[in-house]
């Protein structure tokens, strides 16, 4: 039996599909209305915004190239800055003949470790403000995030709308009789919906765009300054080892100076000392110039000896080091200290180079050679030095003296460049501990200095 209701089913089944057919009809203009439209206004803000990002992306790049280069010459400065050291620390462990050039190079050392903290502290600086506006994008990351999600959830809001209410009131207020002018106001109130929801997909489009940006700006921006913070880590690391090996620099400059200073003062005393009889310096110039001249004779046949045994060479080729380190008191050459014997127009003359050094110090030899004599120098009358000489070949040797009476060495051994020979005194006619070194080439003292 069929229902009664069948009909009626049935009918509405037409109309309803009358309806929808209707509805397809007026929503094709609309569609079509809808893709050709001109995005609004608010989609040229969120272009606004893309831009910027855009252009804080560029930016920050610009900033962390910035910061790579500064980096890079942080690197140079540090290294000049060690190389600057190296050679003062050298200088001050070697010979110091002026106190006062070394002294400038310490504080010249002084101003380029604070160029390089000024550098550093730039980069630290830039770094902050790296880190500073990079906390800024990442608010504004949180904040389009928030933003996509509040535009994502009114257009999903509005699609739910226009599907519950099907958009057919055009359609139903044609149907329902309603005149042409209620019908041009309906179309017009959906049109404007249309234009919205566009807008809206517009925006969250442009917005998702703009978040990409944003986030690949921070995910690259926080790579980066990571690894710019270990990079001034190490700056950090290298600064601190610059400044703790000026301290130790500036510290051995000071003793030294106070050594120059105590040595110095001494030798004006012994030297005033001295000067208060000049009678007797005199008489004993005259009585030790005969000595002199018989030693230097005996070492003249110990070395011919040495050259006819074979022992040694007949020419010397190479350079000779300096016996030890510490300052040099008396150069070589003329001089005003009377207790020295004249020569040519010089009424004084030094005939090799005292150095200065903590007493004790070990003295080596400037170069390879054989120990030709190891003793007293009886030269010097009643208070004679001890002395070591070194034949480095058969017209060279080189004399060490007012040494301690020791034995590191004996008289034929042969020695290597800066082995010991001897430790720094002040015995023989010596006005405090040092050394005075002189070299003998083909029978006459000359500047240590040529050879060095």
């Amino acid at each position: 039996m069929i229902s009664a209701n069948v009909p009626q089913r049935f009918a509405r089944s037409r109309t309803d599909r009358r309806h929808r057919i209707l509805i397809a009809i007026l929503a094709v203009p609309f569609l079509l209305g809808l893709l050709g439209a001109p995005v609004a206004s608010p989609g040229a803000v969120q272009g606004d915004e893309l831009s910027r990002a855009q252009a804080q992306q560029k930016e920050l790049k610009q900033k962390i190239a910035a910061q790579k280069a500064l980096i890079a010459r942080l690197n140079g400065s540090q290294a000049s800055l060690a190389g600057a050291i190296a050679q003062t620390k050298d200088e001050l462990a070697g010979i110091t003949d002026n106190l006062a050039a070394t002294r400038k190079r310490v504080a010249k050392l002084v101003d380029n470790i604070n160029e390089v903290k000024a550098e550093y502290q730039d980069l630290v600086n830039q770094l902050s403000d790296l880190d500073h506006q990079l906390g800024n994008i990442e608010a504004q990351e949180t904040a389009k995030k928030a933003e996509l999600g509040q535009r994502k959830a009114e257009l999903a809001d509005r699609i739910r709308q226009a599907y519950e209410a099907e958009r057919t009131s055009m359609l139903e207020t044609f149907l329902s009789g309603a005149s042409f002018t209620d019908m041009l106001a309906e179309m017009s109130t959906q049109l404007d919906a249309a234009e919205q929801d566009k807008a809206l997909a517009a925006q969250i489009a442009e917005d998702r765009e703009t978040l990409l940006a944003l986030h690949q700006t921070v995910d690259d921006t926080r790579a980066q300054t990571n690894v710019l913070r270990q990079e001034t880590a190490v700056q950090k690391q290298k600064l601190d080892q610059r400044l703790d090996e000026l301290k130790k620099a500036q510290a051995k400059l000071k003793k030294l100076e106070r050594a120059a200073k105590a040595a110095l003062a001494a030798q004006k005393a012994r030297y005033a000392q001295i000067a208060a009889n000049k009678a007797s310096v005199q008489r004993a110039l005259k009585a030790t110039a005969a000595a002199k001249k018989k030693l230097e004779k005996r070492i003249d046949n110990l070395v011919a000896r040495q050259y006819n045994l074979g022992n040694i060479p007949s020419k010397f080729n190479g350079t000779l080091r300096w016996p030890m380190g510490g300052t040099v008191t008396q150069p070589f050459g003329c001089t005003g200290v009377i207790w020295e014997p004249p020569n040519g127009d010089c009424a004084h003359w030094h005939n090799g180079i005292d150095i200065v050094a903590p007493y004790g110090t070990a003295v080596r030899a400037s170069g390879a050679g054989r120990v030709v004599y190891i003793g007293w120098n009886y030269a010097d009358g009643a208070d004679p030095a001890w002395i070591v000489i070194i034949a480095h070949s058969s017209n060279l040797t080189t004399w060490y003296a007012h040494m301690q009476p020791r034995y590191p060495v004996r008289a034929g051994q042969v020695v290597s460049k800066g082995q010991v020979i001897g430790y720094e005194g002040s015995t023989g006619h010596s006005t405090g501990a040092h050394l005075h070194w002189m070299v003998q080439y083909n029978g006459t003292f000359v500047n240590p200095r040529l050879f060095t």
